[in-house]
């Protein structure tokens, strides 16, 4: 779509009349098919989540992230309750239908209610948790409140332009690269440059439809394995959106 002219004849951004700040993700659980996502409590929570965590065989899962590895229980404790107290980034734990503990933990962080724009961070995916549906699910449901529940204009995916695997996991689940702000933050005493992704909502429905028929049982055999992968679903989805604009 071309840019508006004002009347200086200058290109803007398209007016949004009818637009009115958005609210704040809600301290609520979401239930989905394979886990259900819950506010972190320290007290239900951290117990299971470092037992969690302690079955990788050493601390490279932590290499790209702010926090971690932890020493021993009582000291991801004290983030569980550091992170329970947090409204910004609002922590998140994920919890496995089939067994009722915890296995994971991701955030809704930089909410900008004014613009309609957040991002999910903290993704901390235990190996209990890396590779299933519920893994895949557990952003879904984030999405879904950030788009059709709160009515969110844009959702953020930030990482260390060096971290491979969360490069591919933006890809997969179908947000846009935008390109790498350089030396951005300091972490761990290391400079990091960061690799920015995204969705807007114009995305959302086509990719809804493409998460939601993923996680279908029957896109599942016997053994587990998938039918249809995920980036074949989101690719698929994206090319009948781009025919339906053109029709138009």
């Amino acid at each position: 779509m071309p840019p508006a002219l004002n009347a200086h004849s200058q290109p803007v951004g398209h007016d949004l009349p009818n637009w009115t700040p958005r609210q704040r993700p809600p301290r609520t659980p979401m239930q989905g098919r394979y886990c259900r996502l819950e506010p972190l409590s320290a007290a239900r929570h951290a117990a299971d989540l470092f037992d969690a965590f302690s079955q990788a065989p050493d601390a490279s899962d932590w290499t790209y992230m702010s926090v971690g590895p932890f020493a021993d229980a009582q000291a991801y404790l004290r983030f569980a309750e550091a992170a329970q107290a947090s409204d910004d980034p609002l922590h998140h734990a994920v919890i496995d239908l089939a067994t009722g503990r915890a296995i994971g933990s991701l955030a809704l962080m930089r909410v900008d209610t004014a613009s309609g724009v957040v991002e999910v961070g903290f993704v901390c995916y235990s190996r209990l948790l890396k590779r299933t549906r519920a893994a895949t699910e557990a952003q879904f449901l984030l999405m879904q409140r950030a788009f059709d529940e709160l009515g969110y204009r844009r959702y953020e995916w930030k990482c260390d332009s060096l971290n491979a695997p969360s490069r591919a996991a933006a890809a997969r689940l179908g947000f846009q690269f935008e390109g790498v702000f350089r030396q951005a933050v300091v972490y761990k005493g290391r400079s990091r440059d960061t690799a920015w992704f995204s969705i807007i909502d114009s995305e959302w429905p086509a990719l809804r439809a493409a998460y939601q028929r993923w996680l279908e049982p029957g896109n599942f055999d016997a053994g587990g394995g998938q039918v249809l992968s995920l980036s074949s679903l989101v690719e698929q989805g994206a090319s009948q959106a781009q025919e339906t604009a053109g029709a138009a």
